[in-house]
């Protein structure tokens, strides 16, 4: 028998709250369906006997308060609501709690930007963490010395686990169901609840809005006119020269600026427009890979795909209601 423990925040997403518990309390029904025991022992827990979700809208009955759970098998840290700061500083009194259960054999594991309570607890240091990607950059800049994996939607550091944004929590959990039951188990609750069990990146849902939250007036220039030049032929010389530095020089501050490359900054702003196009016109690949500025469809084909995990083609037969299939 697995204990889970939901562990429900103060500012809590209610969204991220009930998949856990009900997935694994689903899985006790199909295993008892299917000849077999039920394997889960599933539990709220709290700082308090009742919890608010989303700004008052939902009321959570506690199962127990951590103060009075001494074992379990796995953690589960839902996404948190509203600021941050906010959020960590109402959650502070549970770190201490989920550092002592992981040194005593608890797995740990976060849904979305519930990877913010985990990277509190200091579990994740110097290890790999995914969460929804756009808090890519605040999550950086708290905790740098944690590795986010760009479009994860699932990662698994040995006791510890997260997942990328809102829906990447069902495969994290699906994952889970799989390591501690079997495939057949999985499948079965992937099918119950309508889930791609195998989906293994964020990057299609990815918006990419660029990173100018710093003070290098002259990078945030030439960001600028990246984004507004994107369709032309551009060279890191011919930007360097606009801002009279080095190649060199150039492209270490831009690095240090928006923690892309150059190169990959133009690559980012080609593809999100081409993202658009796809969505929304209806131009093939071909006249979309122009637009954007790419001759080479192999080249076009490889960066869309490391960048979304869909090939051209995928994503606009995915997301375009003009594309009949």
């Amino acid at each position: 028998m697995k204990k889970i423990s939901v562990y429900v925040p103060e500012n809590a997403v209610i969204e991220a709250i009930s998949p856990p518990y009900r997935l694994f309390k689903t899985a006790n029904e199909l295993l008892i369906a299917s000849g077999k025991k039920p394997f889960f022992e599933v539990e709220y827990v709290a700082l308090n006997k009742t919890v608010v979700a989303n700004d008052g809208e939902y009321y959570i009955k506690i199962d127990k308060k951590i103060d009075i759970v001494t074992s379990t098998d796995l953690i589960v840290l839902p996404a948190i609501y509203g600021k941050i700061e906010d959020a960590l500083d109402a959650n502070k009194k549970a770190i201490p709690w989920i550092q002592k259960m992981y040194m005593e054999g608890s797995e740990v594991a976060s849904l979305c930007i519930g990877a913010f309570i985990l990277a509190e607890t200091g579990l994740v240091d110097n290890k790999k963490c995914s969460l929804h990607w756009l808090y890519y950059n605040e999550f950086k800049e708290r905790y740098p010395q944690v590795e986010i994996v760009n479009g994860g939607v699932i990662t698994d550091e040995g006791k510890i686990y997260s997942s990328g944004g809102a829906n990447s929590l069902w495969n994290l959990l699906l994952y889970l169901l799989e390591k501690y039951t079997d495939r057949e188990t999985a499948i079965m609750a992937a099918k119950f609840f309508a889930i791609d069990i195998d989906r293994v990146n964020q990057g299609a849902f990815t918006i990419f809005t660029g990173q100018k939250e710093h003070t290098d007036k002259e990078i945030l220039k030439m960001q600028t006119y990246i984004e507004g030049h994107y369709q032309e032929k551009i060279s890191i010389e011919s930007l360097a020269g606009k801002t009279n530095m080095s190649r060199r020089s150039f492209e270490r501050r831009f690095k240090q600026a928006t923690d892309n490359s150059t190169l990959e900054y133009l690559q980012r702003v080609r593809i999100e427009a081409a993202k658009r196009s796809f969505e929304s016109s209806p131009k093939n690949v071909t006249e979309v890979m122009y637009d954007v500025g790419y001759t080479d469809t192999k080249a076009f084909r490889d960066v869309f795909k490391k960048i979304t995990g869909l090939t051209p083609i995928e994503y606009r037969n995915k997301y375009n209601k003009m594309v009949k299939v």
